[in-house]
């Protein structure tokens, strides 16, 4: 895997901020389809996904830069801080940051609150899949060693200076792993979405599906130390829980305000 995905002169692209841009188009490409079934403007979709992208990296880096401080950022200057483009994102804080700043639009707009968020949270599963492949390209959130077929080994020494990564030892492909299940299950809500029966059941069912998800593929992930262990579970999966049962709380009470059909 190789994290530079080429040079403009001065300037280092990296393949993660390439894959963070496509999967931000793709989630508003396929939001804007299913917005104007919900009789929603895509404009207004287009404007939120804004914001939700810029909630998304707030959130993101400032939870991958507290957790990760004394390991990586304790002593470094604001531009090792702010360097996104080399990976360093934590997809929860970015999903609590992207949901908060979400909010704030559709309620300043006046958009109906659960319609919008089943129209967005198919595309946030789909986005989570270039994400990964960025994960992948960067050589970071490696999984634990393996002795499987299906095991990648990661060789490019800048993997290893940006991200920590081992080289030249098989390990769980735990990118792969959770493009896959996000893949998906972008699939099955842009199905259910079509039969849904009351809104804002796709955001919630995004909620339980997604804390599953994440929390069976946290378990061969191999990027965390001790420090990062309570109670054997990872931040993610504790993280989890709580996205969890939030979601089953909405969604029966969302069921129970659901007009009668």
């Amino acid at each position: 895997m190789h994290p530079i995905a080429f040079h403009l002169g001065p300037i280092t692209i990296h393949w993660y901020g390439v894959m963070i841009a496509l999967a931000f188009f793709a989630g508003l490409w396929t939001a804007t389809l299913r917005a104007r079934r919900e009789k929603i403007s895509p404009d207004k979709i287009a404007d939120v996904t804004l914001w939700f992208m810029v909630g998304a990296i707030v959130g993101a880096r400032f939870v991958y830069v507290t957790t990760y401080w004394r390991e990586e950022f304790a002593g470094q200057p604001l531009t090792e801080i702010f360097a996104i483009w080399r990976g360093g994102l934590v997809y929860y804080g970015g999903f609590i940051g992207a949901t908060i700043a979400g909010a704030i639009y559709i309620r300043w707009k006046k958009l109906p609150l659960w319609k919008t968020a089943d129209v967005l949270a198919p595309s946030i599963a789909l986005g989570s899949v270039f994400g990964r492949t960025g994960c992948l390209l960067n050589g970071c959130c490696y999984g634990k060693p393996t002795n499987m077929p299906w095991a990648i080994t990661f060789t490019n020494p800048e993997a290893r200076e940006q991200s920590g990564t081992p080289l030249n030892i098989p390990l769980h492909p735990t990118e792969i792993y959770d493009g896959l299940l996000n893949f998906a299950l972008y699939i099955f809500l842009a199905w259910l979405f079509r039969r849904k029966k009351f809104d804002g059941q796709i955001f919630a069912t995004y909620l339980i599906c997604y804390a599953v998800i994440r929390g069976i593929v946290e378990i061969y992930r191999g990027d965390y130390t001790n420090l990062h262990y309570h109670f054997g579970l990872t931040p993610a999966q504790w993280i989890g829980v709580p996205i969890f049962i939030a979601g089953l709380a909405l969604a029966a009470i969302l069921s129970r305000r659901a007009p009668a059909k």
